[in-house]
């Protein structure tokens, strides 16, 4: 059986991240402190799960999720949420650096205008994730999801656009008086935090320490708090420095957030991965391989290792016959032989580009009459399973992995808001437009109506000035 939704006829390209132009919107060394711990808030915290597994019963589809059995994730795929914890401390600290110049990275991500793998660029649907079981033969061979809106075909697209005619010295002076006195006029701040791009959020910051001798975000941290003083600190902070405190933050004190790590590090472009490495030993003052090696073990942790050295494959131009033999030595590794030879799926995993991987799960769907995803649900468990997953999920559908992600982050009784700000924050000026697309052909709702009731207040305001409706 083929997987559902493919062989498509290509893929579309992510445009550059960070957008051009903004590479090096950087605010200089020691400019601004950031907060070095922003537990996640109270209140919000992920629904309870066993820890066996994420996110549990009712969560992903089990067995039967994808053709062939094995759902996603099985359990002991996810590990259990962070424990909440209180308002994010904000001790002083060097500012984040501009990263190194250089030359960029050819391949993946190209412009918008370059289809992903050649041809009529079309995303392939998830192939059963997410939604429930999927029946193993679909009435007249049709898969049960809509068709991929036409819009997806364009390349990826932001909510948050740079602001036309852009003041950042009447922007800080907005905030100012936004803070200034009695009470706080948080709708003020939404208008400015939620239309200005982050490269713009950094020339305010700036503005407002040369036009006030104070600091812009000890001053926002003195008038919000909870959630809110969370998704404004994770806004003016730069794309970079955001996932490395993410990373840091998903390692401190005891336990460690793997779903974090495998959020980041197994969904970023090679540039991206190399300047969050430089952020973490400027910032942190701390080896992020280190650091790794010493909160994961096992095969997660070569997984991790792997992907900190940012130097995936990113030619878009796929080699077939290379496809046709990775596949066959997947399933020797795997399905074909007792045991699993996991290093042969951390080296082809790791290695090869997004568009040469999705031609490698089409040479193994056709060949195994399995699908790739059923078969890493069959051969691995846990935190490695769920990284495995989280590489070949973004290779057939990257803006389709994050819609997942947001939705379980608003499953069940209560949020898990730290990864609800972070994809929102993080994708904004990337892909959240395909995400929001993605989440309403997978789950029949619209994200904006998902956040809405899920939230309150100045929290909420703000998430659907930055989602949009």
């Amino acid at each position: 059986m083929s997987y559902p939704g493919y062989p498509p006829t290509g893929y579309p390209a992510f445009p550059g991240y960070p957008p051009a132009g903004q590479e090096s919107s950087f605010p200089p060394p020691g400019q601004y402190s950031y907060p070095s711990g922003f537990p996640p808030v109270g209140g919000g915290a992920y629904p309870p799960t066993p820890s066996s597994g994420y996110p549990g019963a009712g969560g992903y589809p089990g067995a039967g999720g994808y053709p062939g059995a094995g759902g996603y994730p099985a359990p002991g795929g996810y590990p259990s949420a962070p424990q909440p914890g209180g308002a994010p401390s904000y001790p002083g600290g060097q500012g984040f650096g501009a990263p190194p110049s250089g030359a960029g990275f050819s391949g993946y991500p190209q412009a918008p205008s370059q289809s992903y793998g050649g041809g009529p660029s079309q995303v392939p649907l998830p192939g059963g994730f997410p939604g429930g079981p999927m029946p193993s033969q679909y009435p007249g061979g049709q898969s049960p999801y809509p068709s991929q809106p036409a819009s997806m075909t364009q390349g990826t697209q932001g909510t948050i656009q740079p602001a036309a005619n852009f003041d950042a010295m009447r922007d800080a002076e907005i905030l100012r008086k936004a803070m200034k006195g009695f009470g706080t006029d948080e709708q003020a701040i939404v208008d400015v935090v939620a239309n200005r791009s982050n490269d713009q959020r950094q020339k305010i910051k700036a503005a407002f320490k040369t036009m006030y001798g104070k600091d812009l975000i000890k001053d926002l941290k003195s008038e919000l708090s909870g959630n809110m003083e969370e998704l404004i600190l994770a806004l003016f902070m730069p794309p970079t420095y955001y996932d490395a405190w993410s990373l840091q933050n998903a390692m401190k004190g005891v336990g460690t957030q793997e779903r974090v790590l495998i959020e980041i590090l197994c969904t970023r472009t090679n540039q991206e991965i190399r300047e969050i490495v430089r952020c973490y030993q400027s910032e942190f003052g701390r080896d992020l391989e280190k650091d790794i090696r010493s909160d994961t073990s096992g095969h997660f942790e070569r997984l991790l290792v792997s992907m900190c050295q940012g130097n995936r494959d990113e030619n878009q131009n796929v080699n077939h016959q290379l496809a046709q033999e990775d596949a066959q030595r997947l399933y020797q590794a795997g399905e074909g032989k007792l045991g699993t030879d996991e290093s042969c799926f951390n080296m082809i995993l790791a290695t090869r580009s997004f568009p040469q991987l999705k031609a490698t799960m089409e040479a193994y769907s056709r060949m195994a009459n399995r699908d790739l995803l059923s078969s890493v649900g069959r051969e691995f468990s846990g935190s490695v399973e769920s990284g495995l997953k989280t590489i070949l999920q973004c290779a057939l559908n990257r803006p389709a992995f994050f819609a997942e992600r947001l939705h379980y982050s608003m499953k069940g009784a209560g949020t898990d808001d730290s990864t609800l700000v972070r994809i929102v924050v993080t994708r904004s000026e990337i892909d959240l437009v395909q995400i929001k697309q993605m989440f309403s052909q997978m789950y029949q709702k619209t994200l904006s109506t998902r956040i809405a009731s899920d939230t309150s207040g100045d929290y909420r305001r703000l998430l659907l000035a930055i989602v949009g409706q």
